[in-house]
């Protein structure tokens, strides 16, 4: 039987802590039964922070998928032993000012989308910066123009709502993705879109804030040319 680990982050992105079992163990990796543990995906780094297994404290470098069983959860952990396994209690904490700013940035990369109307090749997000990769051969605004835009809809302070559908999935994928490259991930036969009100509507796993403000004041950093049809922007934290 597929051994899966609950997502806490879906429904709550703000869950700093969680309490769970051992279900799996692998190296220097171990699976939970829940966890709100981000693992790496759709640009966004996974998460890092700290488990305490049996009274036994394990610092988690990072967090990831199991390829073959999407539905499983590996957090990469430094002091994990070999005594560790399933079956055992465990209190997982995230390292939440990472998260947050990773919660910040990539709600702002959906902001971004929202001013650039190409198709998405690819996107980073780390703590103080993200990019956003498009297909635009040519660049008709510049970072000045992009800084001010981004920040009057930060002020605006639109909702945001994340939320899943399990009806019309392909439909849905087909008018919203903005890329080929990487389609958003269905679990459990529901697709997860991230809204918010008035400005953006897009398939995607990850974190967010609740509100736009959250997000604070920020910069387009850079406009590169990575190829003929290819173009970065960055933003970061004011």
């Amino acid at each position: 039987m597929e051994k899966t680990t609950e997502r806490l982050f879906t429904d709550d992105a703000y869950l700093k802590s969680f309490e769970g079992e051992v279900i799996d163990v692998r190296g220097d990796e171990i699976a939970l039964s829940r966890t709100c543990f981000y693992p790496e995906g759709g640009g966004q780094k996974g998460d890092t922070g700290r488990i305490v297994i049996d009274g036994q404290p394990v610092t988690v470098t990072d967090t990831v998928t199991d390829r073959g069983e999407p539905l499983k959860i590996w957090h990469r952990c430094d002091g994990a032993g070999g005594a560790i396994e399933p079956g055992m209690s465990a209190q997982g904490e995230i390292d939440w000012d990472r998260r947050y700013a990773h919660m910040k940035m990539h709600t702002c990369l959906h902001l971004l989308c929202s001013l650039l109307p190409s198709n998405v090749t690819g996107c980073g997000i780390s703590e103080e910066k993200a990019r956003l990769d498009l297909d635009m051969p040519e660049v008709t605004t510049d970072k000045a123009e992009i800084t001010e835009s981004l920040n009057k809809l930060i002020a605006a302070d639109h909702p945001v709502r994340q939320y899943r559908i399990t009806e019309n999935i392909e439909d849905t994928i087909a008018k919203l993705v903005r890329t080929a490259s990487v389609l958003p991930p269905v679990i459990e036969g529901g697709l997860s879109l991230v809204e918010i009100e008035g400005v953006d509507l897009q398939p995607c796993g990850g974190t967010h804030v609740s509100r736009v403000s959250e997000i604070g004041e920020v910069a387009c950093r850079k406009i590169e040319k990575k190829s003929r049809n290819n173009r970065r922007f960055t933003i970061a934290f004011s």
